[in-house]
């Protein structure tokens, strides 16, 4: 079995065996030193078979699986270090999850698509700002989910102790926003950043497209959602309603025409 095979199957155990310790053991405060060893661990085995199958060099490779694969990289990654300062063992066990999913694509689906354009300046600012914008984007609809539950909860009369080592839920609906306020202005830059570079990175003018349609559609809807939120105060369901329409809108864009070029229709 090759070598790339191997570690990315132990690198997904890693990320299963945290994800199982943070969704099924009561947390409260931080987590033991030994899941966060494991979580670190794991993320930095995944940076370097990310650095072998994404940067080669001829070329950035970034079509479907290694796209999905350095996203929920930088998930996992982000979410690490923002948990340090408010700890939320439920958003943490799915990310890791997912991350233990999305490691094992590029196994799957081997990836050998080479990006054109990929040296370029405006390539490489376009892309660390759209990753990023999708990563803070996933935590947010994650959390978004989470309150949900924690909501519906509470309205069935469950005490917050049914969902232990979350803060109260207005903390919650602050970071949400915070998330969704990062991600946005990330997103914007993103969307900027491929029309000013459209040339460079393209060689043509920025066209429409249904990737283009999509991006600016979720744009819209966590403008909205900010714009609502400051306005009118829009908080609870509301929220995260628009913070998963938004992100699915985004995912749509861009893993969803991905998927359908590459993995269905082979282009």
């Amino acid at each position: 079995m090759p070598v790339f095979t191997l570690a990315s199957l132990f690198v997904a155990v890693l990320y299963a065996i945290a994800a199982w310790q943070f969704l099924s053991r009561p947390v409260s405060g931080r987590n033991p030193v030994w899941i966060s060893a494991l979580l670190l661990c794991g993320i930095v085995i995944h940076a370097a078979l990310l650095g072998g199958s994404v940067f080669k060099p001829d070329a950035v490779h970034l079509g479907f699986s290694n796209s999905i694969s350095l996203i929920v990289w930088l998930s996992v990654s982000v979410y690490a270090l923002t948990a340090l300062r408010v700890p939320l063992p439920g958003i943490q066990g799915w990310v890791a999850g997912i991350a233990a999913a999305g490691v094992l694509l590029p196994v799957i689906l081997p990836d050998a698509r080479a990006i054109p354009f990929s040296h370029t300046f405006g390539f490489r600012v376009h892309l660390i700002l759209s990753l990023l914008a999708y990563c803070l984007l996933l935590i947010a609809a994650l959390q978004a989910a989470l309150m949900s539950a924690f909501e519906k909860r509470l309205h069935h009369g469950a005490a917050a102790a049914g969902m232990p080592g979350l803060p109260p839920l207005l903390t919650l609906e602050s970071v949400l926003f915070k998330l969704i306020l990062a991600g946005f202005i990330l997103l914007t830059l993103s969307l900027g950043s491929g029309i000013l570079f459209s040339e460079e990175i393209f060689g043509k003018a920025l066209g429409f497209s249904h990737k283009t349609f999509f991006a600016v559609l979720s744009w819209m809807v966590f403008g909205a959602l900010l714009a609502g939120r400051i306005i009118w105060g829009w908080r609870g369901r509301l929220a995260v309603r628009w913070t998963v329409t938004g992100f699915a809108m985004l995912l749509l864009a861009y893993v969803g025409s991905k998927f359908v070029l590459e993995i269905l229709l082979h282009r």
